[in-house]
């Protein structure tokens, strides 16, 4: 227990005595030091939470000055002052201006007897002080071994936890990186997790290279990565710990990662086994249906339709100097791929050689539709190349992986995931084309039109009729005029332009130049999200 002023009058032999009725708040306060001064103003050397005990050899008498001199020692922090008595000394009783300055300060004051050394008081202090951090080394060293103790049963999370705290009283619990519970010491969380959830997006987004704390609903959280050399899980801490809980608390750190370490390897093969799942879901080019929904069951992907994932293991800046040696990107891509697939729930995931533009191995993944893939990754695989198919049946995830593994260049060029879909047809080219050429084409595409009276209602007939396939009612209908003026619209259209909408190339240059003016290029800065393509 920390001492306390209350704590010092009650010690035997010292016969301190309070020069005033001091309120017991004002007693509880805790004593850090002892220390000894005589100074007019000796606030600025002092730290804190001392005992200042003096003789009063230049105290002042006089009441403005004696508010003053109190004053400076309750700014510099002391917890009371104590006033040395006897004969021989400047006092035999505190002085009353001495008294009313400190009661009205709120500094509690007390006087040390003529038979008291000052040592004694000093020793006093640190002797309590030394029982105290003895105390807190034993509960720590007692906290310490009950974890232990802990984390040799079988499933080591929740006993830790547990024992944790019971030992320390501070809530606490263990997330995997993409925040879900996977363990608690309570049986309900303290603070809601959402509470915690921006300490915890941040912290999972370093990776194991810092900590967090803050304060939610007057409750004080404190988040902490786990995982020896990647991020295998974070520890959320709720409740402030004490002296002895703070000392154990790299300790508990240490030994939750190592559990999940130890889990990690648990489940090595239980991840082979997915590998040979997606081997086998893809070797066969006429797999029936009811075969690939068996297959991917088994994992437990029951979703109705499927992607392929593929995703480069080296980041882009690690191609700058010479290529990492066999065993290492191997190992590498190992890792990524076991965290991935802790992260893709169902999701098969395998280690592949990478196509002919690739240097090394490449990740395979298969996921339901649902999945949030751009947060997996940007977690997981972050500046890494990746391709993501289009949603199929489970029987036709070849042809999504194929694609994925079409679109590891593009993503490469772009540094963000390249996404196939099946609308938005030659986005891909008006992403990667140089704007100001994009824009040149267009203009000389579409200039006969803009020097017409009517060239922006020419354009918007021409641009419906060319997304809606060359049908004329839907083009009247999406306009809100007849078909024929559609018709009549785009005669004075081609009359203009001299192209014709029956030649495939002149309706591709058309519909390619309609896309660029209504914005299918975006400008430099924009299009932070994934890249799409057909």
């Amino acid at each position: 227990m920390p001492l306390r002023i209350s704590d010092l009058l009650d010690r035997p032999g010292l016969n301190l005595a309070v020069a005033y009725d001091v309120p017991a708040e004002l007693l509880a306060r805790t004593v850090e030091a002892a220390t000894v001064s005589d100074l007019p103003a000796p606030g600025k050397w002092l730290q804190g939470g001392e005992l200042l005990m003096t003789i009063g050899l230049l105290l002042p008498r006089e009441p403005a000055a004696c508010r003053a001199y109190v004053r400076d020692v309750a700014e510099g922090g002391a917890a009371c002052l104590a006033l040395g008595l006897g004969q021989g000394l400047p006092y035999e009783e505190a002085p009353e201006p001495l008294v009313t300055a400190a009661r009205e300060a709120g500094l509690p004051l007390l006087t040390v007897p003529d038979e008291v050394p000052f040592i004694a008081v000093t020793k006093a202090v640190f002797d309590a002080r030394a029982d105290e951090q003895r105390e807190v080394l034993h509960r720590a060293f007692a906290t310490q071994r009950r974890l232990t103790a802990a984390a040799a049963t079988s499933d080591g999370l929740q006993p830790m936890l547990e024992e944790w705290t019971a030992a320390t009283g501070v809530g606490a619990t263990v997330l995997d990186p993409l925040g879900r519970q996977l363990a608690a010491g309570e049986p309900e969380a303290r603070a809601p997790l959402a509470q915690a959830r921006d300490l915890l997006e941040r912290v999972a987004a370093r990776g194991l290279r810092g900590s967090a704390s803050s304060t939610a609903g007057g409750q004080q959280l404190e988040v902490q990565p786990l995982g020896a050399r990647r991020l295998r899980g974070l520890l959320l801490l709720t409740g402030r710990p004490d002296d002895a809980a703070r000392s154990v608390v790299p300790g508990l750190i240490s030994l939750l990662s190592l559990e999940l370490e130890r889990r990690h390897l648990r489940d090595e093969p239980e991840r082979r086994r997915r590998s040979a799942l997606l081997s086998e879901l893809l070797a066969d080019e006429e797999l029936p249906a009811d075969r690939a929904r068996d297959l991917l069951a088994s994992a437990g992907l029951t979703a109705e339709r499927v992607r392929g994932i593929v995703v480069e293991a080296a980041p882009p800046e690690s191609r700058g100097g010479p290529p990492p040696a066999a065993g290492a990107a191997e190992g590498a891509a190992q890792e990524t791929a076991a965290d991935l697939a802790l992260a893709m729930p169902g999701g098969l995931v395998r280690v592949a050689a990478g196509p002919a533009s690739v240097p090394g191995p490449v990740i395979e993944a298969v996921v339901g539709e649902e999945l949030d893939i751009h947060a997996v990754l940007g977690r997981f695989a972050p500046h890494c190349p990746a391709g993501i198919g289009p949603a199929t049946a489970p029987e036709a995830v070849r042809v999504s992986l194929r694609q994925a593994s079409g679109l590891l260049a593009v993503s490469r060029s772009s540094g963000r995931p390249a996404e196939a879909r099946q609308s938005e047809a030659a986005r891909l080219l008006l992403d990667l084309g140089d704007r100001r050429t994009l824009h040149g084409y267009t203009d000389a595409v579409l200039g006969p039109l803009d020097l017409a009276d009517n060239g922006e209602e020419l354009i918007a007939t021409l641009a419906a009729w060319l997304e809606t396939g060359g049908a004329w009612d839907a083009t009247s209908r999406l306009l809100g005029v007849h078909r024929h003026t559609v018709r009549n619209r785009l005669d004075k259209a081609m009359d203009l332009t001299g192209r014709r909408l029956d030649d495939p190339d002149d309706r591709f240059d058309l519909w390619l130049a309609t896309r660029i003016r209504r914005g299918g290029a975006p400008a430099p800065g924009h299009g932070d999200g994934p890249v799409t393509a057909p």
